[in-house]
């Protein structure tokens, strides 16, 4: 793999399943040209190859996300593991809150009144 590149499929920019508009923006040249040469290969001998190396390459890669065309880096596992850990932790203070609350003296006191 080219540094810093993934080989995505781009079925948005592709003519079918995206194989082609992928793999030009991954080697870096003009996805007509790349289209150029997979036709040359099916009428010159390399046929059954080409087809198949485009059908498996369309079930195999997966489909470019949104998020990629940006150049935003997708957040590492550890960095999900800190941000998930501390929304537990924000939700546990809430909850030992709600806990407290109900437990105490203050809320027995509210129902009655609200119950008159």
């Amino acid at each position: 793999m080219m540094k810093g590149r993934k080989l995505w499929r781009k079925p948005d920019d592709g003519k079918l399943m995206g194989v082609c508009a992928g793999l030009a923006e991954y080697l870096d040249i003009p996805v007509r040209l790349l289209r150029v040469i997979v036709v040359l290969s099916l009428f010159f001998g390399l046929f059954v190859f080409t087809v198949i190396a485009y059908f498996v390459l369309g079930f195999v890669l997966d489909v470019k996300p949104a998020d990629a065309e940006t150049g935003e880096q997708l957040p590492s596992a550890s960095e999900l593991l800190d941000q998930l850990e501390n929304a537990l932790q924000r939700d546990e203070r809430s909850v030992r809150e709600m806990e407290r609350y109900v437990t105490s003296e203050t809320f027995s006191v509210r129902s009655r009144f609200r119950q008159i």
